[in-house]
């Protein structure tokens, strides 16, 4: 017979499906049957709009924190689930998510009732299955399979062992994965191992924990909206110093105090831009700064007087960094814990930070941590928080420098720089460097670069490769050259016949480059062009940083972040913005004489020769051994800066603001002292510029809470075309019309 319901038994059934809360001890029915699902405490809160937490429990467990999110508590759950109570929709910000017990699934729908993604939950083993659909799943950290993660599974191994080391580099993984038909999430506990491999994907927890499943879950079709969330819940990217923006050499095996010395007057006799000199230690070559591995008492036989040293490096406008390794696999606590310990414990960050300080008080200027690769994710974090607030102990008011070879979701918060690991030198290794780029981005890490040239070289590295690399390096956050047969990574150093000291142990594949090779007279000025054109885009770099800091969205972008309704812009793994309004296509191919570019829809013009294309296609553009396709959108205002050797060197020339006419648009040129934290306190400027293509007008005024930096008049050229008009601008609006 079935049963016949009142009015107040419908209102109170409504209530208890239609809000959500089955409150734990309020009269909830019995626990299901099952063993696997009897202590299962389900919770739902609000995060955002777009983004809610869900938390499964067993138990009564609690979720404990491994650095990574911003902060531990994100409000009141609207709902806590236990029992054994009937499906019900839970409404939270723009989302709706359905939950059934029997078995264990989130239906996720958006504002329109339109449905995005489906969670299962194995309650026996807590593997989370999902819909794997039909467009490209990004992010996930760095390295592992590239660039669609559809059809690879992914053990989230960390470390250069984790996958591919000689093509795809060091993994850094991070379980925040993008499905760009409009949603994403981030699991923060446990970890574990992704299979997309099948219509349905699969996230397995890892053998240690499989309760509690934490997953952070956006809904939302706008990727800017996505990626600002990751920042609300990881956090958004520290201003690292300007400097660190320009181009870095680093060296291997060290002869004498000489070398180290003529490497640095080269640079500026020849007139070839560099900002930091990397030292790598001893122990990882025959030669180094420092005395053996993981130490800090210099090599006298290549830094005999080191203060004096560094002196004059700073005199020719030279950053010093040294490469550091922490022997231990754990690390704990902060660098301003004070040590109380007995003994020296290299896993107190207070107590290996003070290792640091006798060398960083000589006017060390960055640190370069190596290894580190068994670390777990919370010491891999707080290895990059160290390096970060370690340095600030003594130099409060100086933005740190570190270039890490580790890290987690959060590095981000430390300024921390990252390098894709001992990768060799191949055209494959190239090719995949570039998708590896994107994805790192897109995972919340905007600081990151290759060993330009490769790490290890092989029979393939010959100038060819190494100035393709260069032209990518060039437009990569990081700007390094690093590698074994280290004096083929100098600007210069392919027409002296002289590779550097021969290291190709250790490496099944290493070779020593061709002797034909080594007297090529084009590489130098062709590196030339691209250290001068990268020191001319500094001010819209440094701008597009800024804009990364306090937004989200990376420098180096995938076409999706701006272009989501085009499929085969979503789909682009070979190429990539620079900021919002440069388009860069790596030439990544052995010989190559052309390059196929997707342009996204809208109008482009060739950066080289200034022709506007059509966007929307495919166009095949002619390339020779100088040149990398570049692409500016038609609106952008493009902000050139004069040629300088190194980020600080002053200059009287004008910036230059080329205008790309075809579309409305908008730029904020930032700058601050480029060293010092007083932007925080307002003392930065920023112009704030608006182009009207129908009016064919750049607007400039100072943005709101700036104000102008000495000189306290600039001087513009606005150049549109062939025509030029000199702008001054001291504060007061001004306008400018063609």
């Amino acid at each position: 017979m079935t049963k016949k319901w009142n009015r107040r038994q419908v209102l109170q059934r409504m209530a208890v499906a239609g809000t959500a809360l089955a409150l734990r001890g309020r009269g909830s029915m019995q626990l299901p049957s099952s063993a696997a699902t009897r202590n299962l405490e389900i919770q739902i809160a609000p995060v955002s709009d777009h983004t809610f937490r869900l938390t499964v429990f067993s138990n009564g467990g609690s979720v404990v924190t491994d650095g990574s999110l911003v902060q531990e508590n994100w409000g009141t759950p609207i709902a806590r689930l236990h029992g054994d109570v009937p499906a019900q929709t839970i409404r939270t910000g723009n989302t709706s998510v359905r939950i059934s017990l029997h078995p264990l699934t989130f239906s996720i729908a958006d504002a329109a009732g339109k449905s995005v993604q489906q969670l299962s939950v194995d309650a026996e083993t807590g593997t989370v299955s999902f819909a794997t659909g039909n467009s490209p799943l990004l992010g996930l950290g760095e390295g592992g399979p590239q660039f669609d993660r559809r059809g690879s599974t992914d053990r989230m191994v960390s470390g250069q062992g984790g996958y591919r080391l000689p093509t795809h580099g060091g993994r850094v993984p991070i379980p925040w994965l993008i499905g760009t038909a409009g949603w994403a999430m981030f699991i923060h506990q446990p970890f574990g191992t992704f299979d997309f491999s099948g219509p349905q994907s699969r996230f397995v927890p890892g053998p240690e924990a499989k309760w509690p499943l934490d997953i952070f879950f956006v809904c939302c079709s706008d990727p800017a909206t996505i990626m600002a969330e990751y920042a609300r819940l990881t956090g958004h990217a520290a201003l690292p110093p300007l400097w660190s923006f320009g181009y870095q050499q680093s060296h291997r095996t060290l002869a004498s105090r000489e070398e180290v010395l003529s490497e640095a007057k080269t640079f500026r006799e020849k007139k070839l831009p560099c900002d930091g000199l990397i030292y790598l230690g001893t122990g990882f070559c025959p030669s180094g700064w420092n005395t053996e591995n993981g130490s800090f008492a210099w090599n006298a036989r290549v830094f005999p007087d080191p203060e004096a040293m560094i002196e004059r490096l700073h005199r020719d406008h030279f950053r010093v960094v040294l490469h550091a390794v922490i022997l231990a696999d754990k690390l704990r606590g902060a660098a301003s814990d004070a040590c109380t310990l007995s003994r020296f414990d290299e896993e107190e960050a207070g107590c290996y930070w003070n290792e640091h300080r006798k060398d960083f008080a000589m006017g060390v200027d960055g640190w370069w941590p190596d290894e580190g690769d068994p670390m777990g994710m919370a010491s891999r974090l707080a290895r990059n928080r160290m390096y970060w607030e370690g340095a600030q102990i003594d130099r409060p008011n100086e933005r740190p420098y570190a270039l890490h070879r580790n890290g987690y979701a959060g590095m981000q918060r430390y300024g921390s720089f990252l390098w894709s690991g001992d990768v060799f030198s191949t055209w494959e290794t190239l090719k995949t460097q570039v998708p590896i780029a994107i994805n790192t981005s897109l995972t919340g890490i905007p600081f990151w670069g290759t060993d330009i040239g490769g790490f290890v070289p092989t029979k393939e590295f010959t100038a060819e490769l190494y100035l393709r690399w260069f032209q990518f390096g060039a437009f990569c956050t990081l700007f390094r050259a690093h590698g074994r047969a280290w004096k083929l990574r100098l600007p210069w150093g392919w027409n002296t016949g002289d590779p550097g000291p021969i290291e190709i142990n250790n490496y099944n594949g290493a070779a020593v480059p061709d002797a034909s090779q080594l007297h090529n007279p084009q590489v130098e000025p062709i590196c030339r062009r691209y250290l001068e054109l990268r020191y001319r885009m500094l001010p819209y770099l440094y701008s597009s940083v800024h804009e990364c800091t306090t937004i989200g969205m990376p420098v180096m972008r995938a076409l999706w972040l701006h272009y989501p309704d085009d499929p085969k812009a979503v789909a682009c793994a070979d190429q990539y913005l620079w900021g919002r309004n440069l388009l860069v296509a790596p030439v990544v191919e052995k010989g190559a004489t052309a390059r196929q570019v997707h342009l996204p829809s809208g109008d482009w013009y060739d950066f080289w020769t200034n022709e506007r294309l059509a966007g929307g296609r495919e166009i095949s553009r002619a390339v020779d051994l100088e040149t990398l396709p570049l692409y500016v959108r038609a609106g952008a205002i493009l902000p050139l800066g004069p040629v300088k050797q190194y980020t600080g060197e002053t200059s009287d020339q004008p910036l230059t603001l080329s205008v790309y006419p075809g579309k409305d648009s908008s730029f904020l040129l930032y700058e601050d002292d480029g060293s010092s934290f007083n932007y925080r306190k307002g003392e930065w400027m920023g112009i704030q510029m608006e182009w009207n293509d129908g009016r064919r007008s750049l607007s400039l005024r100072l943005a709101p809470g700036s104000r102008m930096l000495p000189p306290l008049r600039r001087n513009f050229e606005v150049k549109l075309g062939e025509t030029v008009r000199p702008v001054p601008f001291d504060g007061s609006p001004v306008e400018v019309e063609f």
